[in-house]
Formats: structure tokens, C-alpha cells, sequence
């Protein structure tokens, strides 16, 4: 992991609480899974997002159920059952359409990525990754260190 800068430190958390923020805008009902990213280049915020169902389809708060929970599948495994997309994707999807290239940018999630989404950043350029929560998914630690990702977590509060 590569050191902070002073200003670096200043900054981390501003960012953090914005994917704070942003994660209270998510529609998925299980707990402690409401997750916000921001994505920042040249210390602007470029894109954000948060866990919940694509443009059209319903979200799991307007179904009245989780269907994780439903299946009683456990957290960090088969991401793919679920109607939501993750909040990262979200973001980097965000970018896209809006035609804002996200290469060298940080990215700042209230948590870890799990490895779809680790997959996702380290493909679309990211350089940094921000988090301050665990999640149960040791595989994206590996593939983020094996891309040189600087991974930054920092504390709760």
C-alpha cells in the first residue's frame, strides 16, 4: 500500500462522507448493504453511485422483499442473484454514459468491493480505491493487489 499524502488525508474523508451520503440513496433492504461510491479525478467528483435495481426494473424496497434473503443467500457469495447492480458499477456505468473517462481516477465506497466489481475498477482505469467497511470476499483483495491497485482503508466514523 502506498503512503497518504497530507492533503490526501484531508481529502479521503470529504469524499468518504459524499459516499456516504450517496448510500443512503439505496434501494436494497438488507441490512447493512446500503453502499455509496464517488469516483474523483482531479479532485472532482465525476460520478457517483449506490446499490439498487436498474432503470426499470423494480427494486427490492419496491417488491417489499429481499430476495437474498428470501433464498437465504449468504453475503459475499453469488452476487449475480439479486435485482440490484452494486454501487461501483453503478458509478463506472454512470461515467460511461455520460462520456467522462474515469482513467487514474480514486474511487471512495463505504465498502470493500467485492471481485466483480474489483474486476470492473481495475478495467476501467481506476487507480485508487478508498473503503471503509469489510466484506466478506477475499478473492477481490488478491486480484486489486495483483493489479497494483492502491487500496485505501480507512477508519469508521
Amino acid at each position: 500500500m502506498k503512503k497518504i499524502d497530507e492533503k490526501q488525508k484531508m481529502w479521503d474523508p470529504r469524499y468518504m462522507s459524499v459516499a456516504k451520503l450517496v448510500a443512503t440513496w439505496s434501494t436494497c433492504i438488507r441490512e447493512n448493504r446500503q453502499v455509496g461510491a464517488v469516483i474523483v479525478k482531479d479532485n472532482r467528483i465525476v460520478a457517483t453511485g449506490y446499490n439498487g435495481a436498474p432503470s426499470g426494473i423494480k427494486s427490492c424496497q419496491d417488491r417489499g422483499e429481499c430476495m437474498r434473503d428470501k433464498l437465504n443467500i449468504e453475503s459475499g457469495t453469488r452476487q449475480e442473484m439479486c435485482f440490484s447492480i452494486h454501487a461501483e458499477q453503478a458509478a463506472i456505468i454512470q461515467a460511461a454514459k455520460m462520456g467522462i473517462s474515469i482513467n487514474g481516477a480514486s474511487i471512495y465506497i463505504t465498502h470493500q468491493p467485492c471481485s466483480l466489481c474489483a474486476r470492473m475498477i481495475i478495467h476501467s482505469g481506476i487507480k485508487r480505491i478508498v473503503y471503509e467497511q469489510d466484506y466478506p470476499d477475499k478473492f477481490s483483495i488478491k486480484l486489486l493487489k495483483e493489479a497494483g491497485m492502491e487500496l485505501v482503508k480507512i477508519k469508521q466514523k
